[in-house]
């Protein structure tokens, strides 16, 4: 039972880690364009996502903000 509690607090704290990031990279590409008629949304959307799924990734190796009974 804890191990699924552990994995329900993992997957929401790799989801809040993830979307931050996803919106994070979006602003940052959006913000290299002169005029927003020059943004080109595709490329945007396809860094946004490849940067959440890098996120999640990367949050396999672990969560500094979630505390295991070793780590107490």
């Amino acid at each position: 039972m804890k191990n699924k509690e552990y994995l329900i607090n993992w997957a929401k704290a790799a989801s809040i880690r993830a979307i931050k990031t996803v919106a994070q990279t979006a602003v940052a590409t959006i913000g290299t364009s002169a005029l927003l008629t020059e943004v080109n949304w595709t490329m945007i959307v396809s860094a946004s996502l490849l940067a959440g799924v890098v996120s999640l990734l990367t949050s396999v190796a672990g969560l500094p903000e979630l505390k295991t009974e070793e780590d107490v």
